[in-house]
């Protein structure tokens, strides 16, 4: 180890650190063995795509292509050199094979999948001795509409080969697949990474995201009634649910009950280039009085980052910190042991009683007054299924509420109003925009509104099921 702390890049070093600490085989490599990978999702329909256009162009070269989820499992591999690939398979780097940090110790997808950042691994640079004689880089590929970690293109060569392209290609395909993975999921702009906010204070009076909603559904009562207990107790809480569910919300709203005076630090994991900064800007912060911290999507941590967390969180004063992810299994390895309670926030799809409630706080946010709903618009929005939760409430109830001081269903947008189980083409979904439009004017009849449209009316009764669009009764 002397030597490569000397040499290697501190990430590569932080890596055998836990590799060590995983017990990995210092010899030979022993991955776990899943059987056949599965195939059917987006990202490896799009990967495997792109892995055989870049393949085609490198048959002739000494690399081996590789596409792994998002536990390391390998998905699919590549490559036109007979011999690397009877190599690659004495070391188990084949399909259905887990090279995952934890599994294999620190090599170059492995440790792309921990940080979430592009990354080569070198020769001795890995941990087991059977895989240093190879050079492997690998980017990591997140899903374009949500931000969540999919898995990771690798390129491998033997480290005896020109390697310095390596990271520039596996770069360039991973970012194919992205833009391929977007344009197949609908299009639309993809979220922007967190910059900028390093964190947030949430100052103690009465406001939106300290708690002052009332009379929320059961299944909201029992989560934070849950958390604060966690609270009170000092024990460290990981919030876990679905992305715009409340999730921090809920951490901040117990803080706020149980420590009314105190000060709620909630930072946000920026993307993988700004973390450090991240870090040095808000961790001094940590074990002051009365402050509360709470660490949004740590499932998103790099892996150097939470073994720096981990040395420092412990240290927190009275009022503790808590952490959000998707599942606990997807916070970092180091972070598991310091959670003391778990809790579930329901989608906001499990408590249709908090939509109305909620639309209503939102809308008197933007306009700062109340905005009045008719029963048809409530019925509507109670009746979506709101795949992106609340964030995704926020996001409707603001472009209605700036267009009117009465929200009906014509101010909704028409995918509220619908139901349909497949993904639309542009043209599906101009032509359900357009009927929504024109059949949620008051007043209209499906006569005037089929002629308007150039439909006959049995053509807009069919097309109305098609979309599983639902109109307002009456």
């Amino acid at each position: 180890m002397g030597e490569l702390e000397q040499h290697a890049p501190d990430r590569v070093v932080a890596s055998w650190r836990r590799s060590e600490d995983y017990g990995v085989s210092h010899g030979e490599v022993q991955p776990r063995f899943s059987g056949a990978p599965p195939t059917e999702s987006l990202f490896a329909t799009c990967g495997r795509e792109v892995l055989g256009d870049l393949h085609r162009s490198l048959a002739a070269e000494p690399v081996s292509l590789m596409l792994t989820d998002a536990d390391g499992l390998v998905l699919d591999r590549r490559s036109g050199d007979h011999a690397l690939l009877r190599a690659l398979d004495a070391v188990h780097l084949a399909p259905g094979f887990s090279y995952a940090e934890r599994e294999a110790g620190t090599n170059g997808l492995g440790l792309a999948l921990a940080d979430r950042t592009p990354t080569v691994v070198r020769s001795e640079q890995h941990y087991a001795l059977s895989l240093r004689g190879y050079t492997c880089a690998a980017v990591p590929v997140l899903d374009p509409r949500t931000g969540r970690l999919e898995g990771a293109l690798n390129l491998t060569t033997w480290s005896a080969s020109h390697s310095d392209l390596l990271l520039a290609l596996a770069r360039s395909a991973a970012g194919t697949t992205t833009a391929l993975m977007l344009a197949r999921s609908g299009g639309g702009a993809a979220p922007t990474p967190s910059r900028g906010a390093v964190y947030r204070v949430e100052a103690p009076r009465l406001e939106p995201g300290s708690g002052t909603l009332t009379g929320l559904s059961a299944s909201w009562t029992d989560a934070l009634t849950q958390v604060r207990a966690a609270v009170a107790s000092g024990r460290v809480v990981a919030v876990v649910g679905e992305r715009g569910a409340g999730r921090t919300t809920l951490l901040a709203q117990a803080a706020r009950a149980e420590r009314p005076r105190g000060r709620v630090l909630a930072a946000r994991v920026p993307a993988p280039d700004d973390v450090a900064t991240w870090l040095d800007l808000w961790s001094p912060e940590v074990g002051k009085e009365h402050t509360t911290v709470l660490l949004g999507d740590a499932d998103l941590l790099p892996a150097w980052a939470a073994d720096r967390l981990r040395d420092l969180l412990p240290g927190a004063g009275p009022a503790g910190w808590g952490a959000t992810a998707g599942r606990l299994e997807d916070l970092p390895a180091a972070l598991v042991p310091l959670v003391g309670a778990v809790v579930q926030v329901p989608p906001l799809r499990e408590r249709p009683d908090d939509v109305v409630p909620l639309a209503r706080h939102l809308a008197h946010q933007v306009r700062g007054r109340e905005v009045d709903l008719t029963p048809a618009a409530e019925q509507a929005l109670r009746d979506h299924g709101w795949p992106g939760n609340v964030a995704e409430l926020r996001d409707v109830v603001r472009d209605a509420a700036t267009r009117t001081d009465v929200v009906d269903v014509r101010h909704l947008p028409a995918e509220v109003l619908s139901q349909g189980t497949h993904r639309l083409s542009r043209i599906e979904t101009f032509e359900r925009d357009e009927i929504v439009r024109v059949l949620t004017r008051p007043g209209v009849t499906m006569r005037e509104g089929a002629l308007e449209l150039g439909m006959s009316r049995a053509t807009v009764y069919r097309k109305i099921g098609q979309y599983g669009i639902r109109l307002p009764r009456g």
